[in-house]
């Protein structure tokens, strides 16, 4: 994985696409559908998406992408999609609002040659692939991280994203599953905070009020920030053990204050991920017959970074002259992604 889009594209221009099919040279127009633009995450995630077709662009594949991003619901996103499916695009990268919502419109997409891909949450669509992060291990492995910090034992809360979201609730199922192995651990309420920081300010403020003498807190990337200012703000920074986030300016935080935490990293560059492997397979390679997995058996996991005190320092200098919002990426380039074809 390399950490920078620069790098990718000059990985680009060093392999001078020497493996890729005599297709090369055909140009790509791909939609880029996001369903909700409630965080910086989701902005950073298009920025990313769009620099990595212009990676390609500049390396001699010229790559068109044209973004629909809007707070909609499911049926407002499918109209996204059939808006693409009517502009003729080659492919579709999709955000999904929901994991089965798409299946009918994602089976119009396929009857017309277009390549559907989801990233960030999975869709059980036997038309489209997933390229991503194994959601419900982002979870487990913060989770895990939070039990072994407890040495087991503890009275916890859990904040987490947008209900009913596919990525959530792969999420809340992974945490879960982690906790109930430690009998000692307690989850005393779980809360909502639809991935906004403000709200998650306010559900733990309203959970510290309810239950002052918690040990751990659970909270979703997005809101983890909002939850360690009203933990701060109690004075429990040096009491409580909590998940944290990837953003620049709440890692500085964590540092300044040394803050007992540790993030599971969903890095924006998921969306530029796929749309490097979507560039390989329209150019006419074959994924690995092996290579999918998930839950819906469609699934090109990638890996998940994890930020702890021992590399807080090293990912703080990634940060480097970034705005606060920026958080910690990782890109799948497509000399990388190579390894998922034949």
């Amino acid at each position: 994985m390399k950490k920078s889009l620069l790098l990718a594209a000059t990985v680009l221009a060093a392999v001078g696409f020497s493996s890729m099919s005599a297709a090369a040279q055909d140009a790509f127009r791909i939609g880029l559908s996001n369903g909700w633009v409630g965080s910086e995450w989701r902005t950073q995630m298009i920025d990313e998406a769009q620099a990595a077709a212009q990676a390609w662009t500049d390396a001699g594949v010229p790559v068109e992408v044209v973004v629909q991003s809007g707070n909609v619901d499911a049926q407002g996103q499918i109209g996204q999609v059939r808006n693409f499916i009517n502009q003729g695009v080659d492919a579709i990268i999709i955000d999904p609002n929901s994991p089965t919502a798409f299946n009918p419109i994602f089976s119009q997409a396929a009857a017309r040659g277009i390549l559907v891909i989801a990233t960030d949450a999975e869709v059980s669509s036997k038309d489209a692939i997933y390229v991503g992060i194994d959601q419900k291990e982002w979870a487990v492995q913060s989770a895990q991280w939070l039990a072994d910090t407890l040495d087991g034992e503890g009275d916890i809360v859990a904040i987490n994203g947008v209900a009913g979201n596919p990525a959530n609730e792969m999420r809340v199922e992974g945490y879960r599953e982690v906790f109930e192995q430690y009998p000692g651990i307690n989850i005393l309420n779980e809360a909502n905070a639809n991935w906004d920081q403000a709200q998650g300010q306010q559900a733990m403020q309203n959970l510290l009020a309810t239950y002052p003498d918690i040990d751990g807190v659970w909270v979703q990337d997005g809101m983890a920030a909002g939850a360690w200012r009203a933990i701060m703000a109690d004075g429990k920074e040096h009491d409580i053990a909590a998940t944290g986030e990837i953003r620049n300016d709440f890692m500085k935080t964590w540092k300044e204050n040394e803050l007992n935490s540790g993030a599971s990293v969903n890095p924006p560059g998921v969306m530029a991920s796929a749309l490097n492997v979507a560039v390989l397979k329209l150019q006419g390679q074959e994924f690995k017959d092996d290579i999918f997995g998930g839950v819906y058996g469609n699934a090109i996991y990638i890996p998940i970074p994890f930020i702890d005190n021992d590399n807080l320092d090293e990912r703080i200098a990634e940060g480097e002259g970034k705005p606060g919002y920026w958080s910690v990426t990782d890109i799948v380039t497509p000399e990388e992604a190579e390894a998922f074809f034949k």
